[in-house]
């Protein structure tokens, strides 16, 4: 029997808790997804920790995506468990599940002329009518200065450009203020200089104490950043560690489809991922 995330069958109301560096925010496990009769996920188990950025890699069609939106409780799936802060993510309201976890989509789009900042401030939504309410105004502030977009704070949300409008979302998802962030593929629209940004902020995150899961497709910036890497491949689960004992030349080849070198980084050591050429 397929299970969805049904709002109607909402738990009692009740508020967050900080879960210990190294524990399990939010995880699934034997996570079969289906589309159109065809497998999406199959066998998936991931877990999303505190303290740590979990990057979601693999090649186009890989399950990325599916897998977050999985974890966010937009996608239904045919079989498996999905648990956050330790209940059945199905047990949670649209806004207690909002107060543990924030989610970035890919598309950034808004109806109606709402401003930059009005898009940001909806990131507070969740919190309004208790105590962190009172904080709405800095929260936004501080979110929209960390992700560069003060200076269009009054601009309309529909007038900026793909990579301002994705910072602009990024800002709504930080002034939600969860212990959980998902963000799907952060960096896509974004040039060189605020690509490093998003993952700066995102390591500061869980340099603090959040759990964090992104889809990227840029194997640098994963190698980088990421404390545990998940590598997907037809929508299983190819290789999963830390970015030194997962990002191999052999495996990335395999699973890429085009032969990968591996290059230290002539500061830091870190691999640089790029395609092989003669």
């Amino acid at each position: 029997m397929t299970r969805r995330w049904w709002p109607g069958r909402a738990a009692a109301a009740d508020t967050p808790t900080s879960t210990e560096p190294g524990g399990v925010t939010l995880s699934a496990a034997g996570l079969h997804v289906e589309r159109g009769g065809r497998p999406v996920l199959v066998d998936v188990d991931v877990d999303v920790r505190s303290g740590e950025v979990l990057a979601l890699v693999g090649p186009n069609g890989a399950g990325k995506s599916t897998l977050l939106a999985v974890l966010a409780g937009d996608q239904a799936f045919s079989a498996g468990d999905v648990e956050l802060d330790g209940r059945p993510l199905g047990r949670y309201s649209v806004r207690d599940a909002a107060r543990r976890r924030a989610v970035l989509l890919q598309a950034n789009t808004v109806s109606f002329p709402f401003t930059a900042r009005e898009v940001v401030a909806m990131g507070r939504s969740p919190w309004a009518h208790t105590p962190r309410s009172e904080d709405d105004d800095a929260i936004v502030d501080a979110a929209m200065a960390e992700c560069d977009v003060s200076r269009f704070a009054d601009r309309p949300f529909t007038a900026l450009s793909g990579g301002e409008k994705a910072r602009v979302a990024l800002a709504r998802v930080l002034a939600q203020d969860t212990e959980t962030m998902l963000l799907d593929e952060p960096t896509a629209s974004l040039d060189l200089g605020h690509q490093e940004t998003v993952m700066q902020i995102a390591r500061e995150r869980a340099r603090t104490g959040r759990a964090v899961a992104v889809v990227l497709h840029d194997l640098g910036l994963a190698a980088a950043y990421a404390d545990r890497i998940v590598v997907l491949s037809e929508g299983q689960v190819a290789a999963a560690g830390a970015p030194a004992d997962v990002l191999s030349e052999e495996l990335l080849s395999s699973v890429y489809r085009h032969p990968i070198d591996l290059v230290p980084h002539p500061r830091t050591g870190a691999p640089l991922v790029v395609p092989h050429r003669d």
